[in-house]
């Protein structure tokens, strides 16, 4: 059974044919009292209506009001009709456990905002939230060691190209030289000679890395000496008292005017 949403000329139709006292319910059909826009009716009800509303035109005629035209055929009155969605059934009263259980709930939370009020939680460093997180001040005490591994990355990338390219050339230039050998021939001349450039970076780029951390080591090794090539001292003017000096000044002999250049040297 299909039922539809009562439209306003619905409705309508259905008061003339519920005036006539022609109502034949059936229990599982929904019932027409009280006709209005958006209740049920369904499909047979509806054909019984409009075959009412032919057999007695002038129940229609009478009912007329107007520019409100009650149509009588089935599918003027379809027009507009949607299939009727049932409302959802109301929620269900909460049981007294419930109600007894969200009030000890809520009375629980109001206690512990009442207790966060009025004593205060000791407030935490990052170091203690986050005790593995990293120092942000010895973060700044690896930006050279990431600098260099940055470089390595970039030699490293660089040195296999520079292999393949040579690999490829070496490969070919090969190829093309022993054109007129046979074909097995030429593959083993070729790829003994990519073997041998292999060889040759591979051995030269260790040679270099091994140069350099040798390099590296001696440089931390040395001890670095800080000396003072030489030093302007400002004097003061002849006249001023050696009490109005700094006490530093005070174990010089003589105060001489403008500016004395002394050599120094700190090792």
């Amino acid at each position: 059974m299909v039922l539809l949403s009562m439209t306003k000329v619905v409705a309508a139709a259905v008061e003339i044919y519920l005036e006539s006292g022609q109502q034949d319910e059936q229990p599982e059909e929904p019932a027409l009292v009280e006709p209005a826009p958006g209740k049920p009716i369904s499909h047979s009800q509806l054909v019984d209506v409009s075959r009412f509303l032919k057999a007695h035109p002038e129940k229609v005629a009478a009912k007329t009001e107007g520019d409100q035209h009650v149509p009588v055929h089935l599918s003027e009155l379809l027009r507009g009709c949607s299939i009727y969605q049932p409302p959802p059934p109301p929620k269900p009263e909460p049981s007294s456990e419930y109600k007894a259980l969200m009030a000890r709930l809520r009375a629980e939370e109001e206690a512990r905002q009442y207790e966060r009020m009025i004593h205060p939680p000791v407030s935490e460093t990052f170091r203690q939230r986050f005790p593995m997180a990293s120092d942000p001040i010895s973060s700044h005490s690896n930006d050279e060691d990431d600098e260099i591994t940055y470089a390595d990355i970039n030699r490293q990338l660089t040195m296999i190209i520079n292999v393949l390219v040579s690999v490829v050339a070496c490969a070919v230039a090969l190829w093309m030289v022993a054109r007129y050998w046979s074909t097995p021939r030429r593959l083993a001349l070729s790829f003994s000679g990519s073997i041998v450039v292999v060889i040759a970076e591979v051995t030269i780029y260790a040679g270099y890395l091994q140069r350099l951390t040798e390099a590296k080591v001696t440089e931390k090794k040395k001890s670095e000496v800080k000396e003072i090539a030489e030093s302007w001292i400002i004097e003061p003017r002849k006249g001023v008292r050696k009490l109005d000096l700094p006490v530093e000044k005070w174990h010089t002999n003589e105060i001489t005017e403008g500016l004395r250049q002394r050599s120094l040297r700190n090792d």
